[in-house]
C-alpha cells in the first residue's frame, strides 16, 4: 500500500501580490504524474486545502479538476480541514464523495470513523482530524479545557478507543492525519498562528502508538520522529522558505505496519532569493546574477537611502517584490530619538528636513531645501493674506 502525504496546498494563494495558480497547476500536474509513476493508491492531504475560507470559482473549479485527476489516476483521496479552510464548506457532500474514493473528514462526529484499506492479511484505519478551535470543539469533545493539547488529546482518546474494539477481530494499524502545531516543529513565516494569548504547540507524545501521523500546518518538510512527520507545502508561500526543498512523503505500509517513508520532491517554478548588501554591491556583482529570474526580497545596507532604490534595483531584480533598508552604521547615525530631534529644531524648514530624512534614512539635498523653502514661503504668505 503506497500513500502519499501531502498538506498545505493553499490553493488560490497570492505571494507578495503576485497570483500563485499557474505555480499551483504546475504542481498539482506532478503531483497527478507521481501517483501515475509510483502506483500511489491513497493521496492524503492534512488540512489547508484552500488559503481562506471562500475560495474563487477558478480556484474551487481547480481543486475539483484535481480531484477527478488522481482518482482518474488510480488512487484514493483522503483529507482533512485545516485552520485556512471552512470546514463546513470543504466537507459538503462528503457521504456521496465517498462512494466515489474521496473521503472527506471535516466533522468532530466523524473522528473515530477512519476509511479502511484492506492490506494483505490486515487492515489500515486511517483517522482524520480536521483543524479543532479549542474554544469551539472543547465542549463537545469533553476536553479538560479549552486549549490544543486538551482537544488534540480528547479527539485522539476517541480514536484509541475505537482502535481498541477494531483490534479486537484482527490486525489493525492506525494512521492519523491532522492540522495542528506539533512540539518540535520548525515554523516559516506564511502559517498562521494557531494560538491566541498561549502556546499552541501540542506534545509529542500524545501521538505514541500510532503507526504514522501525517500532519499539516507547517509549510517545511520535517520529521519530528520516525513516525510523526510534516509534508510542508508543496510551493514556498514567504521568503524564510527560500531555503526549502518541497514536496511530500511516500509511505508504504504491508501486513506488519509501516514498511518505510521516502521523501518525494516536486519543482517549484520560480526560485526566492533572499540578497542583502549596498546598492552598487547588488547591481555590480556577477554573484546574484542566478537571482535576476527569481522573485526577490531585497535589504540594503547602504547609510543614505538611496534615490529611486525600488526602480534601480527592478533594473536587474525584475520581480523585485520586498524591498527594507538596514543602514550598516545602524542606530550609531544618531542615538537621538525622531521626537527629541524635532523638539530643538530651529525652524519649520529645519522641521521639514527632519522629518524628510526620518522617513526616508537620507538627508535632504540642496534642490530638496530650496523647494521646501519656497514652499513654505508660499504657505506663510497665503497666511498673511487670509
Amino acid at each position: 500500500m503506497r500513500i502519499l502525504h501531502t498538506s498545505d496546498w493553499h490553493l488560490g494563494r497570492s505571494f507578495h501580490g503576485v497570483g500563485m495558480l499557474p505555480a499551483q497547476r504546475h504542481f498539482l500536474d506532478q503531483l497527478v504524474q507521481t501517483v501515475r509513476d509510483r502506483s500511489v493508491d491513497v493521496v492524503l492531504v492534512a488540512g489547508d486545502v484552500y488559503d481562506r475560507a471562500l475560495p474563487g470559482v477558478d480556484v474551487v473549479n481547480l481543486f475539483s479538476d484535481t480531484l477527478a485527476r488522481i482518482r482518474a489516476a488510480g488512487a484514493r483521496i483522503i483529507l482533512t480541514s485545516g485552520n485556512h479552510d471552512s470546514a463546513s464548506r470543504l466537507g459538503f457532500g462528503s457521504t456521496i464523495l465517498a462512494h466515489g474514493g474521496v473521503h472527506l473528514r471535516t466533522k468532530l462526529s466523524e473522528l473515530a470513523v477512519p476509511v479502511e484499506l484492506a492490506l494483505d492479511g490486515a487492515v489500515l484505519a486511517v483517522y482524520g482530524v480536521p483543524y479543532l478551535e479549542p474554544r469551539l470543539c472543547a465542549d463537545e469533545l469533553g476536553a479538560e479545557s479549552p486549549s490544543h493539547t486538551a482537544v488534540t488529546q480528547a479527539a485522539l482518546e476517541r480514536i484509541r478507543t475505537d482502535l481498541v474494539a477494531r483490534r479486537a477481530g484482527g490486525t489493525v494499524h492506525a494512521l492519523v492525519l491532522a492540522h495542528t502545531f506539533a512540539s518540535g516543529g520548525l515554523t516559516s513565516d506564511s502559517e498562521r498562528d494557531l494560538s491566541i494569548g498561549g502556546v499552541g504547540a501540542v506534545p509529542l507524545d500524545l501521538f505514541d502508538g500510532l503507526d504514522y501521523v501525517a500532519l499539516g500546518h507547517l509549510h517545511g518538510r520535517q520529521q519530528l520522529s520516525h513516525t510523526v512527520r510534516y509534508s510542508g507545502s508543496p510551493l514556498p508561500y514567504s521568503f524564510s522558505e527560500a531555503g526549502h526543498r518541497k514536496g511530500g512523503y511516500l509511505v508504504e505500509f504491508d501486513a506488519g505496519g509501516l514498511a518505510g517513508v521516502e521523501e518525494i520532491s516536486w519543482e517549484t517554478g520560480r526560485r526566492l532569493a533572499v540578497l542583502k548588501g549596498t546598492m552598487d554591491e547588488l547591481l555590480e556583482s556577477p554573484d546574484h546574477t542566478w537571482a535576476e529570474a527569481a522573485y526577490c526580497q531585497i535589504t540594503l545596507t547602504d547609510d543614505e537611502r538611496p534615490l529611486r532604490a525600488m526602480e534601480r534595483l527592478r533594473g536587474r531584480f525584475p520581480d523585485t517584490l520586498v524591498l527594507a533598508f538596514e543602514p550598516a552604521s545602524g542606530p550609531q547615525r544618531s542615538l537621538q530619538t525622531y521626537s527629541e530631534r524635532i523638539a530643538k529644531a530651529q525652524d519649520d524648514l529645519e522641521i521639514c528636513c527632519g522629518f524628510l530624512e526620518h522617513v526616508r534614512s537620507r538627508a535632504a539635498d540642496d534642490g530638496e531645501r530650496e523647494l521646501l523653502i519656497e514652499a513654505l514661503g508660499l504657505a506663510a504668505a497665503a497666511e498673511v493674506s487670509a
